[in-house]
This record gives C-alpha cells, sequence and structure tokens, in this order.
C-alpha cells in the first residue's frame, strides 16, 4: 500500500495532459464566439475553462509530490481532497442556472495571457499624446479642465450602463454591449458599473495619472456585486465580457501585475488607430 499514491499519481500525470489537449481543443475561440452559443452553454463552456485551468493546478502540485516520493523525502499518503476543494472551482445550485452563474467567482484561467498581444498605452505615452486632463491632481475624482480633451468628453447611455468618458470610447462601448446583446441577452442583463471617468493621480504616486483620469477605461461588475482586488479570481460574467471586449482592442486588467479584473481600458493599438483616424 505505501506504493499507491505513487501508482495513483503516475496515472493522473498520464491523464492530465490528454485531458488538458483535449479540452483547450473544445474551448478554442472558434467555438465559443458568435451569437449561435446560447447563454447556458456559454456558461457550460467557463466552467469547462476553469475546469481545465484548476487540473493545471493539481498537475503541479502532483508533480511536485512525485518529486518528493522519488528522492525518499517520505511515503505518507495523501490526504484525498475535500468538499470545499472539489467545489472551489466552479459553483451552482444546478445546471445551467443562469440566475446565478454569471455573478459566481471563478479562478481566471491563464491569467497572464488574458489579453493576448494588447497592451496598455500606460500614463507616459497618454499625457504624450493626449496632454494633461487637468494640471493639478489629488487623490479625489476631479472636473476635467483639459479644453482639447473636455470637448471630447460625453455623458451618455452605452447599452445597460451610463459612462463619461471620450467619444471614440464611448462609440466602442456601444459596439461592445451591442454584440453582447446580441449574442447573450442574459449576460447583457446583470452588467453594472463601478465608475467610468475619474480624473485623480493614481493613489501611492505623486504625480501618474490612471486611464481613467483620460476617460478612457470603466470598471464593471455583474449585479452590482464588486470583485475583490488581486484574488485572481473574478465574477464568471467578466470572463466572458472579456472577449468582447478584447475584439473591440480593449484590455482587460485581470492580466495586470496587480489583478483587477473589473477593469478594462483601450489598449494602445487602438488608441494609436483612433489617433492616426484623427479621433483624438
Amino acid at each position: 500500500m505505501r506504493f499507491l499514491p505513487a501508482i495513483i499519481i503516475a496515472v493522473a500525470l498520464v491523464l492530465a495532459p490528454v485531458l488538458w489537449v483535449g479540452l483547450n481543443y473544445l474551448l478554442s475561440e472558434e467555438d465559443f464566439q458568435g451569437s449561435a452559443v446560447d447563454s447556458g452553454a456559454r456558461i457550460e463552456i467557463e466552467m469547462l475553462r476553469q475546469q481545465v485551468e484548476d487540473l493545471q493546478i493539481r498537475l503541479d502540485a502532483l508533480e511536485n509530490e512525485v518529486a518528493r516520493l522519488s528522492s525518499g523525502a517520505g511515503s505518507t499518503q495523501m490526504a484525498p481532497p475535500s468538499p470545499e476543494d472539489e467545489d472551489a472551482v466552479f459553483r451552482s445550485s444546478g445546471p445551467n442556472d443562469i440566475i446565478d452563474a454569471y455573478a459566481q467567482v471563478v479562478l481566471i484561467a491563464d491569467r497572464r495571457n488574458v489579453n493576448r498581444g494588447l497592451n496598455v498605452a500606460g500614463p507616459k505615452y497618454l499625457e504624450e499624446k493626449l496632454g494633461r486632463p487637468r494640471e493639478s491632481l489629488s487623490d479625489d475624482c476631479e472636473p476635467m479642465t483639459n479644453p482639447e480633451l473636455k470637448s471630447r468628453l460625453v455623458l451618455e447611455d452605452v447599452g445597460p450602463i451610463r459612462v463619461n468618458m471620450l467619444r471614440p470610447a464611448v462609440d466602442s462601448l456601444k459596439r461592445v454591449f451591442e454584440a453582447v446583446r446580441s449574442a447573450d441577452p442574459d449576460l447583457y442583463d446583470r452588467i453594472a458599473t463601478s465608475g467610468s471617468l475619474c480624473v485623480r493621480r493614481i493613489r501611492g504616486t505623486v504625480n501618474s495619472l490612471s486611464t481613467h483620469a483620460y476617460g478612457l477605461a470603466v470598471d464593471l461588475n455583474i449585479d452590482g456585486h464588486l470583485d475583490n482586488f488581486t484574488d485572481g479570481k473574478t465574477q464568471l460574467g467578466l470572463t466572458i465580457l472579456a472577449d468582447f471586449f478584447h475584439a473591440e482592442g480593449w484590455v482587460w486588467g485581470a492580466g495586470f501585475n496587480r489583478e483587477d479584473s473589473m477593469h478594462f481600458e483601450i489598449s494602445r493599438r487602438q488608441l494609436e488607430e483612433w489617433l492616426e483616424q484623427g479621433l483624438l
């Protein structure tokens, strides 16, 4: 019996890569995109993504355990996972429970690669290209005073929310939310905002401006429930929204070093296109 844990681990190591490849094939972007995928199926897909992520975490742990056993560090049997661990990746009260599922908190699968080639503009680039939204800054949100930027600032409804942002960003958000409404009306009805324009310095800095200060970022949530900052998790509905935002050239804060999954901001690439088109 002393070799049973090693045998179980070896079998898991053989099967895990097969499941990993198979699930990634099933979860290709081509299968995920489009209005043909209904709300229930979209939730099922996201659940599988989280299970794939959890499988990789468990695989890493198993590899470490095999290395420990191989080195003769001990032969104690591994304790079975608790019900809480088994259920930690995705919790719901039943299959296709759309009413609750979008607000469920899940792991952010492959967090470092969620933006797939898109990068933030950054404070230095924003100031170089757009100037400063106002000269004097504090830790509180204050009005935008830069006349050139202010002339492009609009307060407007964009689908399910109301934002105060620069015109090109507002138009882009309208396209994002129209795509969401068409493909997943259940999710569309659950979207809420935690804020858009906020002209202030980044907290902890002396004079650095965030993308929010330029009206080029928005914070979103599901059902008004705010996501915890820097915990590597998010609401399932935000993981679905991220694909629609990526298609419009927006960066998702889930991929930041200090994870902020409520945050969506325009990418440098998209901003450069707007500048070339004379929209900013």
